[in-house]
């Protein structure tokens, strides 16, 4: 089975970039620019560090709308996700 760069196997990376765009997409909006949550553009992410955008994915932010999808998501799959945030090549 062919994997990304980020290790995750490609059918399952597809997964995830569908669920970027319907779960993340819900409250950060459809092409990322802002809406209940903050924008998750390449712009607004500019020298985020990684591991702190796949923190926040894992462990939610408390006391706003960010839930923690620690329950759904492996750290390797919420890394890729944060990744695949930075590099800003959203399949839209």
């Amino acid at each position: 089975m062919a994997e990304t760069a980020g290790g995750i196997p490609a059918p399952r990376a597809a997964e995830l970039e569908h669920m970027v765009i319907q779960d993340c997409g819900s409250c950060h909006g459809l092409t990322m620019k802002g809406g209940l949550g903050s924008p998750l553009t390449q712009e607004a992410l500019d020298g985020a560090d990684p591991d702190a955008l796949a923190s926040i994915i894992l462990d939610g932010v408390p006391g706003t709308a960010m839930p923690p999808w620690r329950p759904l998501l492996s750290e390797t799959e919420a890394l890729w996700i944060a990744e695949y945030l930075l590099q800003g090549d959203l399949n839209q």
